[in-house]
């Protein structure tokens, strides 16, 4: 029988892919893997903001993740700098802001669960925010997934058919800002991005369908929780890039597969 927090950890790990996985899937499709990069990189903001004001981290992560998103999601509306170029301004402001604010404050940070997560020592109740967000974000993805398709697919002619486009990407914005704030107890924020692109690119050569490929990624996430948790105690290894490396290991074996079909 497996020892509670070894428990809580697989629990909270297989919470993280139900969301990593569909939301991942769109990142891919609209290229926007740098958009999970700026969000790590603002957690230690939060944390060194929350840590400042004697307020839960969990509570200062979200609260800068969601300002960001809305931040990025309004300026992405000017034409004068490319989408990429705002999001590595963004990306390495917040995390300079973050860490010269950590430097002159007398605050103490464990910084390798940070950097590297700490799902071993994940508690009940962010067990429950994990899920409760996930019940959310599955909700939501189920009721707007043909409109986000077809903004995927084609934003202009989303927008003719009546397709609420500004409100559907600040929704997708939110919702991997969110999840990202509560992965980085998974995985941390060095590898948290990895959660989100490396299942969805394994799925893709699994996949036939858009929703295939989102369940698909969803159960490699899975896979990737459980066998990297299961190396990480039979070899004593750090749980959060354990569990990056199985999901490489898909990555790898549907690669494989792709060159043998």
């Amino acid at each position: 029988m497996l020892d509670p927090f070894i428990l809580k950890a697989l629990v909270a790990g297989i919470g993280i892919a139900l969301m990593t996985g569909p939301l991942g899937c769109f990142i891919a499709w609209q290229r926007m893997a740098y958009f999970g990069d700026m969000m790590a990189h603002s957690a230690l903001l939060g944390v060194v903001l929350a840590l400042a004001f004697e307020l839960p981290v969990l509570m200062g992560v979200v609260a800068v993740a969601v300002a960001m998103a809305l931040l990025l999601h309004r300026s992405t509306r000017q034409r004068q700098l490319a989408g990429d170029s705002l999001l590595g301004i963004a990306a390495h402001g917040a995390l300079a802001l973050g860490l010269v604010l950590l430097s002159l404050s007398s605050i103490t940070v464990d910084v390798n669960g940070l950097l590297f997560g700490d799902v071993l020592a994940v508690s009940e109740q962010e067990i429950i925010l994990i899920y409760g967000l996930a019940v959310f974000i599955s909700l939501w993805l189920f009721s707007q997934w043909r409109a986000l398709l077809r903004m995927t697919i084609h934003s202009d002619i989303a927008k003719v058919e009546g397709v609420n486009i500004e409100w559907q990407r600040l929704g997708l914005m939110l919702a991997l800002a969110l999840t990202v704030a509560l992965s980085i107890k998974v995985v941390g924020i060095l590898l948290v991005t990895s959660m989100l692109i490396i299942p969805a690119a394994a799925a893709r050569a699994f996949s036939k369908t858009p929703t295939q490929m989102a369940l698909i990624a969803v159960m490699l996430g899975m896979v990737a929780v459980g066998g990297g948790l299961y190396a990480s105690l039979a070899f004593d290894l750090p749980t959060g890039p354990s569990i990056i490396l199985a999901a490489l290991g898909c990555f790898i074996v549907s690669r494989l597969r792709n060159c043998f079909t």
